[in-house]
């Protein structure tokens, strides 16, 4: 390492690393955890309401309260897609092909901008923990071959000498541990919760797609 450079500076850099680490993944695990919830007491309110309404034109307009969630805004980009469609149908080739794949695609598209949302701070959590273990190493090694300088500088190998220097570079290593293993673990449950959020918009997608479908063929007819 460059000699205008303290050994001491680079480990305190690592420690505050791994603390900034720490500190980011709280944060989105907290925030998770509230968006996720949020979202499941708004998909369950807005599903209930959904199927409970008579007709497509009533689940079109239900109250503000239960309208919220990715399931209501896949809805509500539904609905908006066949209200355009009626009105600019062979105006625009947004709106010319099948009309029932154009429906699901545009029902799609906001399904997966959902899904974004859902997965966004997942790829924080896997990076921190997979790196902070080599970050608090990294930390270990500098704080060892700092030690063992210093160890030599003194001229002395005494149990005491050695010992305290190097159990103080191992505290980096340690905590570079404890920081990746609520990452990973979070990043597993919330990918994990993601899923079956994605799941459950899929179903939903289709079920739209089969009201739809029958609701225009019952206007044809």
């Amino acid at each position: 390492m460059p000699n205008h450079i303290s050994p001491t500076v680079i480990i305190d850099g690592t420690l505050y690393t791994l603390l900034v680490f720490s500190i980011a993944t709280w944060t989105v695990i907290l925030f998770k955890i509230w968006q996720f919830t949020k979202n499941s007491y708004y998909n369950r309110s807005f599903t209930k309401a959904f199927w409970d309404a008579e007709n497509l034109e009533q689940a079109k307009t239900l109250p503000l309260e239960v309208s919220k969630g990715p399931q209501a805004r896949i809805a509500q980009q539904g609905f908006a897609w066949m209200s355009e469609s009626q009105q600019f149908a062979g105006k625009s080739l947004k709106y010319r092909g099948i009309p029932e794949e154009l429906l699901e695609h545009s029902l799609l598209v906001q399904m997966q901008q959902e899904q974004h949302k859902m997965e966004s701070g997942l790829t924080l959590l896997a990076s921190i923990g997979s790196t902070s273990p080599f970050v608090g190493l990294f930390g270990t090694v500098l704080g060892i071959m700092h030690a063992m300088h210093e160890i030599t500088a003194s001229g002395s190998t005494s149990l005491d000498v050695v010992a305290g220097p190097i159990g103080d570079a191992l505290v980096a290593t340690a905590i570079g541990i404890a920081v990746a293993v609520p990452a990973v673990l979070a990043y597993n449950f919330f990918l994990r919760r993601s899923k079956q959020q994605r799941a459950g918009l899929e179903n939903f997608v289709v079920s739209f797609m089969h009201i739809a479908s029958s609701a225009n063929a019952n206007v044809k007819e």
